[in-house]
């Protein structure tokens, strides 16, 4: 007889690896098979990020925003004020 799948998958991979797909799955509303194949799918088709390019089209668009800067001490001054 055919152990059922959740079984089978339980066996075959690390416990703490099987937790953390269907948790993920349930946030998805997915099945643990389908969360598994979306996240092979999107190894297969993500390719490698150049940082210096990434950074250089951030900052293109952030300047099209003309969003105001935040320095360190605008950071400083959010964390220490707390929440209203």
């Amino acid at each position: 007889m055919t152990r059922p799948e959740h079984e089978r998958l339980q066996n075959d991979i690390p416990e703490a690896l099987y937790r953390r797909i269907k948790e993920s799955a349930e946030t998805s509303r997915r099945s643990i098979n389908a969360e598994m194949l979306e996240r092979l799918e999107r190894s297969f088709t993500s390719r490698p990020v150049d940082p210096e390019a990434f950074l250089v089209r951030a900052r293109r668009r952030q300047e099209k925003m003309e969003l105001p800067w935040v320095t360190d001490a605008d950071l400083r001054r959010a964390r220490g004020s707390g929440r209203p």
